[in-house]
């Protein structure tokens, strides 16, 4: 007798946040790790530990975890080198300077209006007081008293509290109904909250992962794009008119790529007790010699997007290999040189993006109906014999202040539903490659058990490209991008002649080496862009250009004028605010 067929779903959250830290002076530059940290990633546990039938994978990126662990370590010590915390500190508001006010106002109105802030009167109101006067010469905030703005800082972190904390905290609830007029005591309260939510988070996902519920992968270490710095050239496996930097290759780039990857598996090692077995590379940015570059270094499984695999079966097989149903992209695929392989996976961008994108404006349970029925559908339209394995891969933080408390019914409703289904059932990707059958064994023993199996195809080679469009548009080709990428190339041409010298001391080296890594991560060049908003482009502009000054600083080299130039003013107005992308254009 058959065993009926089961839809395997695997979800995938990548965690991610880019290194805030000003490398010479230790302080915290913009405050989105601590943020997302007491909102996204706490409630995105919260959810596991509330369904111990949920399953899932998250992606944890190296450097995240090292700022998560920095904030512990300022709790601890009560240095805090992040200014927004400090300031929520401050016995009195009334002695703040000017740049700190300003820090203040430019910064606790920066969320999600419709769901953080136009929800809670009071710091409605504060924003309100703020507009009035923000058409008025700058000086006139000096008007605001102390209260006012101690108050604001109270509201701020109120609106960045995740749900799961609000919904279960005596204290949160207090200051919500009090509303103003917040006292100093009040104040080191929802500090000392926000320490606790910081301190204990690393170790709820690891509990999840000591109790076989969660699967968490890892990426290269600060995050960089591996095929580019490679081989600008594989931009154009995908875009065969992509503009290039002037700098012909990244120097060392394989050298570098190395450095990330074994970085990357000693950091998960140290802080979850075993080698990954999966990695998310950044961006799901891949080419066929950064996968077995990962393969080498003992990675079983990857993942990346639903554009690549088109791209891939299209310069193998021709347009007929892609079927309308998209029968060949619920299927892992394994890709190898002959010595080495991996399994990969790769992004339903249609379903991911209704999660990262379209849910949000759904009544909840609405949106979990209609995510269910579109995986009954594919299961029924999948080929008898086989079952489908369903990737749905998307950012866990940045979607999640666009739902109605914090995405809280969604993905309550969402892991209910989807373990309690008889057709569904919730994997890891571990999990899956444990029960692949290769295409050229079907009708085994496995068959011959009338078990349905879970099928792998081999990909004869990748075609170069990222999650996003399956190109790598979103981080190199634009005039200012390639530009960025050149400041890049000469600050590594400068670091390799000084380590060449050897004129620095081995501490020295270290400092220079973990500022340059900083500086090859995806986001700086992510954020360039007129399509990006101007407030962003120009903090992360600013970030960039400042870690490629502190280098010259660490490497005892002047810092070149080219620096002090803008590269990048931003201007359009990107969907979610330029934070997320979708899959397909």
């Amino acid at each position: 007798m058959s065993q009926p067929r089961k839809l395997y779903l695997c979800l995938y959250w990548h965690m991610h946040q880019p290194d805030y830290r000003d490398f010479m002076s230790g302080e915290f530059v913009l405050p989105w790790t601590y943020l997302h940290a007491m909102k996204d990633y706490t409630d995105m546990a919260y959810h596991f530990e509330k369904n111990p039938d949920a399953k899932g994978c998250f992606n944890f990126v190296p450097v995240l975890l090292d700022q998560l662990e920095d904030y512990v370590l300022q709790f601890k010590s009560g240095n805090m080198r992040d200014p927004l915390l400090a300031l929520l500190k401050l016995p009195d508001h009334n002695t703040v300077t000017p740049e700190q006010r300003k820090l203040i106002l430019d910064s606790c109105f920066r969320c999600n209006h419709a769901t953080m802030l136009t929800p809670f009167p009071h710091f409605n109101r504060l924003f309100n007081i703020y507009r009035t006067l923000q058409h008025e010469n700058e000086d006139v905030f000096a008007y605001l008293s102390g209260q006012y703005l101690a108050d604001l800082l109270v509201w701020y972190h109120l609106s960045w509290i995740g749900e799961s904390i609000r919904r279960t905290s005596e204290l949160v609830a207090r200051l919500m109904a009090k509303g103003y007029d917040y006292t100093p005591q009040e104040r080191y309260a929802l500090f000392d909250l926000i320490g606790e939510i910081m301190t204990g988070l690393i170790g709820r996902y690891r509990k999840l992962v000591e109790n076989g519920q969660i699967e968490i992968s890892t990426t290269p270490h600060y995050h960089p794009i591996l095929p580019l710095l490679l081989d600008f050239n594989s931009a154009r496996e995908a875009a065969s008119d992509m503009p290039l930097p002037e700098s012909t290759r990244y120097p060392g780039g394989l050298t570098r790529s190395k450095r990330h990857i074994e970085s990357a598996i000693s950091s998960h090692r140290e802080r979850f007790g075993q080698a990954p077995k999966g990695v998310w590379p950044a961006e799901g940015g891949v080419s066929q010699a950064a996968l077995m570059l990962l393969a080498k270094q003992g990675f079983q499984w990857g993942a990346t997007g639903e554009g690549v695999l088109a791209n891939s079966l299209r310069h193998a097989y021709g347009d007929q290999a892609l079927s309308p149903d998209k029968y060949h992209l619920y299927k892992p695929y394994r890709v190898s040189d002959g010595q080495n392989a991996l399994t990969m996976f790769f992004r339903d961008d249609r379903l991911s993006d209704k999660i990262g994108f379209e849910y949000s404006k759904w009544y909840g349970r609405d949106a979990v109906n209609d995510f269910v029925h579109e995986l009954e559908q594919i299961l029924h339209r999948h080929p008898e014999g086989s079952s489908p394995v369903v990737s749905i891969i998307l950012d866990g933080e940045n979607a999640w202040e666009y739902y109605p408390y914090n995405g809280y019914y969604f993905l309550s409703e969402l892991y209910d539903a989807v373990a309690a289904h008889t057709d569904i059932e919730m994997a890891t990707f571990s999990e899956i490659t444990q029960m692949v059958t290769p295409a050229a064994s079907q009708g085994t023993a496995t068959a011959m058990m009338h078990v349905p199996e879970i099928v792998s195809e081999n990909l004869p080679g990748v075609v170069a490209g990222s999650w996003v469009y399956g190109t790598f548009s979103t981080w190199i080709g634009d005039p200012a991008k390639n530009r960025a990428w050149d400041l890049l190339c000469e600050a590594k041409q400068s670091f390799d002649r000084v380590m060449a010298d050897g004129l620095l001391n081995e501490e020295e080296k270290h400092a220079a080496e973990q500022q340059l890594a900083d500086c090859e991560g995806s986001d700086w060049f992510w954020w360039f862009g007129d399509y990006n908003p101007s407030h962003s482009v120009a903090s992360f502009d600013l970030l960039f250009r400042r870690n490629l000054s502190n280098l010259y600083r660490l490497l005892k080299l002047p810092i070149p004028a080219a620096l002090g130039k803008v590269i990048s003013a931003g201007g359009g107005n990107a969907e979610a605010g330029g934070t997320m992308r979708r899959g397909q254009e």
